[in-house]
C-alpha cells in the first residue's frame, strides 16, 4: 500500500493574514516523507552530473532531473556543472521533457537527447552521436549535523519540541511545521535543518511548502523548488524581497540547511526607521543572499517595528520537518 501524509491548511494560526494555498495531500495527490514508500518516478529523479562532449571538448556539465508524477519527468541540463558547483545564474541551459516506458527513462529535445539506466544517464546529440555520459550524485550539505558551538541556545535536537509554542513532534522524533519559538531574538546566528516532501504531482508553491520567519517578519522561503529557476517565492527566496543569487534546492527528502547571519532593524528614539534590517543566508553552504538590505516584510507578516521576535516556522499545508536548530545571540 502508498503511504501518504494528509495534511490541512493551518497557517493562519500563528501568522494572521498569511496566504494559504496549498491543498491538502490525498490519493491523488500525495506527499511522500520517505524514500521507502516514495515509488519508482523517486529513484529517477534526483542530481547527475560529469563531462560532456561540447564545442569541439570536454566540458562539465549537471543535470537535475524533475518528477511530475506517473512517469514523466523534467530535464535540466547545466553546461559548467550543477547550480553552485560551476554553473551560475544566467548560464547555458537546455530543458526538455521525458517520460519512463517500458522500464526506460527517455528524453529527446531538438538538439540533444538524453537516456536514463540505473544511476546513469547517456547523452546524444540530434544525430544519435554520443556525447558522453552523466552520473547520478547525492550532493550534502558541509553545515549538516553542525553542533551547537559554545554558548548558543539550542532550540530543537529532537529531545522536545517545548521551546516552541505549537511545538509538536512527528514520531520519529522531527518537529513540525507551525510554530514559533517561546524566546524571542535581535541579532544572531541561526543554524536550522529541513527536509520536504515527495509531491510529485504538485507544483510550484503547492509542493513542499513552508516559510522560515526571522524575527516574525522576514520570510525565508521553504518550498520544493528543485529544478525551479529560483524566484524569491522559491526556496531561498527573502519573500517578495529578493530572489536567491542561484537556486540550492536539492531533491525532496534531501535534509538540507540554512545558515543565517541576522541584524535587526534599528531605530531612533522617535520610533524612526535608521538602518534596515540586513541578511546573509547560506543554503546548503552556499551564499544566497549576501548581506541583503530587507526593506520590507512580505504580505501577511507582521510589519516592521523597534524590538525582538521570535524564529517562525510556518504551515502552508504540507509536512515540511525540522531538526538541529540552534541559535547564538549577538551582543
Amino acid at each position: 500500500m502508498r503511504r501518504f501524509i494528509a495534511v490541512s491548511c493551518m497557517c493562519g494560526t500563528l501568522l494572521a493574514g498569511a496566504a494559504c494555498s496549498s491543498p491538502a495531500a490525498d490519493e491523488k495527490n500525495p506527499a511522500y516523507t520517505n524514500e521507502k514508500d516514495a515509488g519508482p518516478d523517486f529513484a529517477v529523479q534526483g542530481e547527475y552530473a560529469g563531462k560532456l562532449k561540447s564545442d569541439g571538448k570536454e566540458q562539465d556539465y549537471g543535470a537535475q532531473v524533475i518528477a511530475h508524477g506517473d512517469g514523466k519527468f523534467r530535464l535540466e541540463l547545466f553546461k559548467g556543472g550543477l547550480p553552485g558547483a560551476g554553473w551560475k545564474r544566467g548560464g547555458d541551459q537546455v530543458r526538455i521533457d521525458g517520460q519512463t516506458k517500458d522500464g526506460a527513462t527517455t528524453f529527446t529535445g531538438t538538439k540533444i537527447s538524453a537516456k536514463i539506466a540505473g544511476d546513469a544517464m547517456s547523452v546524444a546529440d540530434s544525430g544519435g552521436a554520443a556525447l558522453g555520459t552523466l552520473k547520478k550524485t547525492v550532493r550534502k550539505s558541509p553545515t549538516l549535523g553542525m553542533k551547537p558551538p559554545e554558548g548558543a541556545i539550542v532550540l530543537f535536537d529532537g529531545s522536545s519540541a517545548d521551546k516552541f509554542d505549537g511545538g509538536r513532534m512527528t514520531d520519529d522524533k522531527l518537529l513540525m511545521v507551525g510554530c514559533k519559538t517561546k524566546q524571542e531574538f535581535k541579532d544572531y546566528t541561526l543554524h536550522l535543518e529541513f527536509r520536504t516532501p515527495f509531491m510529485p504531482k504538485s507544483f510550484e508553491q503547492q509542493r513542499g511548502n513552508s516559510g522560515m520567519y526571522l524575527n516574525h517578519r522576514y520570510e525565508v522561503q521553504i518550498l520544493d523548488s528543485f529544478g525551479l529557476k529560483g524566484a524569491s517565492n522559491e526556496c531561498g527566496g527573502l519573500y517578495s524581497v529578493a530572489e536567491p543569487i542561484v537556486n540550492m534546492c536539492l531533491p525532496p527528502l534531501s535534509w538540507q540547511t540554512y545558515d543565517v547571519e541576522f541584524t535587526a532593524a534599528v531605530y531612533d528614539n522617535a520610533g524612526k526607521k535608521t538602518k534596515a534590517a540586513r541578511a546573509t543566508v547560506k543554503h546548503n553552504g552556499v551564499v544566497i543572499a549576501d548581506n541583503l538590505e530587507l526593506k520590507h516584510t512580505p504580505g501577511g507578516a507582521p510589519n516592521e517595528e523597534p524590538g525582538i521576535g521570535p524564529i517562525f516556522l510556518q504551515n502552508h499545508g504540507n509536512p515540511v520537518h525540522f531538526r538541529n536548530i540552534w541559535i547564538v545571540e549577538k551582543k
